[in-house]
């Protein structure tokens, strides 16, 4: 059995090792793929069903029924905006359904500040390397699976 992890908001897929963190480039937090989100102002949705373990205005994590927990980081290092740019659209404790509104942001005015608007998206506590890379020129369709874990 897998569990799929959808899209949770548009833009091109590059290998989790390109994220410009080593938090997220070594699979500290796990296993994923990472999306350059598409410029302008867009809601970013929940990757799986789930409850809502943890929310900032810069990430969450949705703990599936499978016990899966999946990580959605918008941008890198965003934690230092200290909330300004997003909206959160969800509290800590909810019930959430693949595709419900979880923030609103606007990548590239993160970008503008010189802060890098890529979206890190992450298995927790899965085994290392069983993510594979995506293809070349790979994109991220909301609605459209990302990848998929094994429980």
């Amino acid at each position: 059995m897998t569990v799929p992890v959808y899209a949770p908001c548009p833009g091109r897929v590059v290998p989790l090792s390109e994220t410009p963190d080593p938090v997220f480039s070594t699979e500290m937090m796990g296993p994923g793929l990472t999306i350059d989100p598409d410029p302008g102002e867009v809601t970013v949705l929940a990757p799986i069903d789930g409850t809502v373990m943890v929310v900032h205005p810069h990430a969450f994590v949705v703990m599936g029924a499978s016990g899966v927990a999946v990580l959605v980081h918008l941008g890198i290092d965003t934690v230092r905006l200290q909330g300004e740019g997003f909206e959160v659209l969800t509290e800590k404790g909810a019930t959430v359904a693949t595709g419900d509104p979880m923030v609103r942001w606007d990548p590239a005015a993160i970008a503008a500040q010189g802060i890098s608007p890529m979206v890190p998206v992450v298995a927790m506590e899965r085994p290392k390397g069983t993510v594979p890379p995506p293809e070349d020129g790979a994109r991220a369709v909301i609605g459209e699976v990302l990848f998929t874990v094994t429980p």
